[in-house]
Parts: C-alpha cells; sequence; structure tokens
C-alpha cells in the first residue's frame, strides 16, 4: 500500500501528523510506504500533484490518502476522480468559504483597498502567504469557488473522523455532508483542529484504512 498524507493549510511536508504516521507504519507496518508531499502551491498544481502521483503508481487500489482540515478537501476531490481511499481528520468541506477571511482581513487592514469588495480584488492580489510559503491568491478563492464538493463519488471508500472540539472548523457541516454521502463519520468528543491525539489513533487508523481498501 502506498499512503500518502495530504496535510493542511498551514503544515508542511514534515507535518507532526504526517511523521508520526511515517514512523509508526516503518515500526508496525513496512509493508506501507507513506509519502509526505510538500503542497504548499496553487490548488491546480496540488491536484495536478496527487492526481501524477496516484497515476505514477499504477493503481488506485495501492494508493490510499490522509487528510488533514484542507488536506481532507483534497483527498476527497482526489478520490472522486481517481477512486482512491481516503481517511479525512477534521475534513475542510468549504474552503471557497472559510479562506475568504484572509480577504476579508486584508480589506479591513489595508486602507488602500478601501471602498472595494472582496470580489472587486485582483486575480493575482496575494491575500494571505501560509507557514510553509503558499502565498493564496484571489484566482486560488475562485478556483475553490469552482470545485466545491457537492458529492461523493465512491462513499464507502471514505472514512471521516471529526473532533467535536474543533475551534477552527464546523464540525457539525462536515459531519452532515459526508453523512448525507454515505460514508463512514466518526465523531469524537472534545479534542481540537489540530488532532493533537492523533499518535494514541495511529493503529485504529491503519485498520480503518486497510478496511476501506478492502471494499
Amino acid at each position: 500500500m502506498n499512503l500518502i498524507y495530504i496535510h493542511g493549510l498551514d503544515s508542511d511536508a514534515n507535518s507532526t501528523k504526517g511523521m508520526l504516521l511515517e514512523k509508526y507504519c516503518q515500526h508496525h507496518h513496512p509493508d506501507i510506504n507513506v509519502l509526505r508531499p510538500d503542497l504548499n502551491k496553487s490548488p491546480q498544481d496540488v491536484f495536478d500533484k496527487l492526481i501524477s502521483l496516484v497515476e505514477e503508481w499504477g493503481s488506485d487500489s495501492k494508493v490510499v490518502f490522509v487528510g488533514s482540515s484542507l488536506g481532507g478537501y483534497f483527498s476527497t476531490l482526489v478520490s472522486n476522480h481517481t477512486g482512491c481511499a481516503a481517511l479525512l481528520l477534521n475534513p475542510s468541506t468549504q474552503p471557497h468559504v472559510t479562506l475568504q477571511r484572509f480577504a476579508h482581513d486584508l480589506l479591513l487592514n489595508n486602507d488602500s483597498n478601501e471602498g472595494q469588495g472582496e470580489d472587486e480584488l485582483p486575480k493575482n492580489q496575494i491575500l494571505y502567504t501560509t507557514a510553509g510559503g503558499w502565498d493564496i491568491t484571489s484566482a486560488d478563492l475562485q478556483w475553490f469557488a469552482d470545485h466545491q464538493l457537492s458529492e461523493i463519488h465512491y462513499p464507502r471508500r471514505i472514512a471521516v473522523f471529526i473532533k467535536e472540539g474543533d475551534e477552527l472548523l464546523n464540525p457539525e457541516l462536515s459531519k452532515a455532508f459526508y453523512q448525507q454521502q454515505g460514508s463512514t463519520v466518526i465523531l469524537q468528543a472534545g479534542g481540537d483542529h489540530r488532532f493533537s491525539d492523533f499518535g494514541e489513533q495511529l493503529p485504529m487508523v491503519i485498520n480503518m484504512l486497510q478496511d476501506l481498501v478492502r471494499v
């Protein structure tokens, strides 16, 4: 099995969860190859990169995703196109809405943009630079708006872990969307957006992925 860990917005290839996952597999599941790509680039480039990785490994049955936050969005999107199994952690389902906060903050804090609406910003306007170096532009927000998650093509190949204590994204939105689509949703009490107890859940994560691959 080839496992691709897809990090979230302000993260990179060396994310804590990605490294924990790789080390766990090295010690307990050496047959699982873990790849941690740095995806701090435009959403189209991220999508193209993930599709190329699936094609490179030759079979959707050999490739699985673990996606956190925005990585959960991309995991779902690529699964819809390839049929790959995916396990999502506090996934973002509406990045075209939640990332709009960067445009709002820019207008609020920049007098030169006074009087402009968020939809009037230039396409190449940098709204926010992530910790990993991705310059998010207005064009990126439009890309997300053009690629909204409206349905899940392979719902039985997707499982979702959601923390009720997620302080960044609305857990009820993710829960409702994936349950309505027929995917397995595991709602966990408390916790946080970063899924701080991920290390403790790794045995369950791997078991779930192995079940998803067999569907």
